[in-house]
């Protein structure tokens, strides 16, 4: 009899976990992790982004990414750092992966294995209200602050007569614009709109780039997209990352998600026109995904 009770114990267990891997305990022998089963995550941004609660992910991305784990089975593990060191931590094997606003460049796709975009988005330039700055003239000859090792740094650069100041953090950003020591802020327009939201006796607005530039596709392209990013190694994961975010576009959850964190703007939604990812780490028939498809 007890020879039988185990036989169909073992019988549920082994059901199960052909339903949900993560009830097996095992994962993909193909994913290269830091320490087995766990997908340890680089923890560098603010909200609404990606940040870690409690042992969980939050935010948008932070949603979107504990819900795909979770999925593939499993199990987080938060690693609090600065992005500067981020991607180098990746590609080190330090943690296993990075998200919350890490913009899809040619740069970044040539030494990370990126997911399908997990949104999409518009820069632009946070300054007073009585100022309402939206185009690249506006920043001519003025102190700006911005993130360490945002991709369009370079372009900003460009600017005639502007004058760079990096910050390692947002909250560090908007107290230097608050205080009079920059004029203007080019940050992460997911966490500046949900700063703004949070405080609008601050006096401030941030308003996406007008131009649409060619010179300047980093800085003021439209539907640009938020990625997470995997060692080269790491292929197998991010292509079933990828797999999972699809799923969430399918169904539109990531507006649900989206809903929760004030991300409402329907172009956070709307990739561009430009199929900019085909052919480079991408199939030249690859589509961003949309919502309800």
């Amino acid at each position: 009899m007890q020879q039988l009770i185990y036989k169909f114990l073992a019988g549920i267990i082994g059901i199960a976990a052909g339903l949900h891997p993560a009830l097996a305990g095992a994962t993909d022998p193909a994913y290269k992790l830091s320490e087995p089963g766990l997908l340890s995550v680089a923890i560098t941004g603010d909200m609404p982004g990606l940040v870690a609660r409690d042992g969980k992910l939050t935010g948008y991305d932070g949603d979107i990414l504990q819900i795909a784990t979770e999925r593939l089975g499993l199990t987080i593990k938060p690693v609090r750092m600065e992005w500067s060191g981020a991607i180098a931590a990746v590609q080190t094997g330090r943690v296993d992966i990075i998200g919350g606003n890490v913009a899809w460049t040619q740069q970044r796709a040539e030494t990370l294995s990126l997911t399908d975009p997990s949104g999409y988005f518009q820069n632009g330039i946070t300054s007073k209200k009585s100022s309402g700055w939206h185009t690249l003239k506006d920043l001519e000859n003025r102190k700006v602050g911005s993130m360490t090792g945002f991709s369009f740094l370079p372009e900003l650069r460009r600017i005639k007569g502007l004058e760079l100041s990096l910050y390692d953090s947002s909250d560090a950003a908007l107290r230097d614009l608050l205080a009079g020591r920059v004029d203007a802020l080019v940050g992460d327009p997911p966490v500046i709109d949900y700063a703004l939201s949070k405080n609008e006796d601050w006096g401030l607005v941030n308003l996406p780039f007008s131009d649409n530039n060619p010179d300047y596709p980093l800085l003021t392209g439209v539907g640009r997209q938020y990625v997470f990013g995997l060692s080269k190694d790491n292929a197998a994961l991010a292509n079933a990352l990828s797999a999972e975010i699809r799923k969430l576009w399918t169904s539109c959850e990531v507006k649900v998600i989206g809903q929760r964190y004030g991300n409402l703007n329907e172009a956070n939604y709307v990739p561009s026109a430009e199929n900019f990812r085909a052919g480079v780490d991408r199939a030249s028939d690859w589509k961003a995904p949309v919502c309800g498809r």
